[in-house]
């Protein structure tokens, strides 16, 4: 692990330790850690540290991989050879996708109750690149979730204006940023 992230765990278990506010807004309960789009690998190999010191601090933790939904939601469609030979059709049906992937973090939900001191992890949101916005999805998981939703970053943030892999201008959002060097 670089230690770059394992300055990130260090971070967010500071963070993750402080007791939890019952009555936090969906919104207030997002928590995003950012990290440099360079370190995914790094990151994904100690994606276990943050489960343990999570788990350290008294709290459930599962993760949510959406490194492969597109494929996966693309080859379900009826028409898909369609959309190989003309991809400039994607843009039409991408709404369906967005709503894939709530309907897939429902049922994982479903099968991961972890109540109010959980944490569900979402990984692979630069899988989304190009597709859908990330603040999109998290605006629609993030009244799923109880406990808390950590979004494993790739990008900056600053002043809570996030961009994702640093390709385009970002938006601004409410989550608490945890990064390498500050929470």
């Amino acid at each position: 692990m670089s230690n770059k992230i394992e300055q990130l765990v260090q971070s967010y278990q500071k963070y993750i330790s402080v007791p939890w506010r019952e009555d936090a807004a969906a919104a207030q309960r997002v928590i995003f850690c950012v990290y440099q789009e360079s370190d995914e690998r790094r990151l994904r190999a100690g994606i276990d540290e943050f489960a343990l010191v999570t788990r350290q601090t008294g709290h459930e933790w599962t993760l949510f991989d959406l490194t492969d939904s597109f494929g996966r939601w693309l080859l379900s469609q009826k028409y898909v050879h369609s959309y190989f030979q003309k991809p400039q059709l994607l843009p039409t049906i991408m709404p369906r996708y967005l709503d894939y992937l709530v309907s897939d973090f429902e049922k994982f939900l479903q099968g991961h109750d972890l109540g109010t001191q959980g944490v569900v992890s979402v990984l692979g949101v630069g899988s989304l690149f190009g597709l859908l916005k990330v603040s999109e999805v998290v605006d629609r998981f993030a009244p799923l979730v109880t406990g808390r939703l950590v979004v494993f970053f790739p990008g900056s943030c600053e002043n809570n204006n996030y961009r994702l892999l640093d390709g385009y201008d970002g938006w601004n959002y409410l989550a608490v940023p945890i990064t390498a060097d500050k929470l």
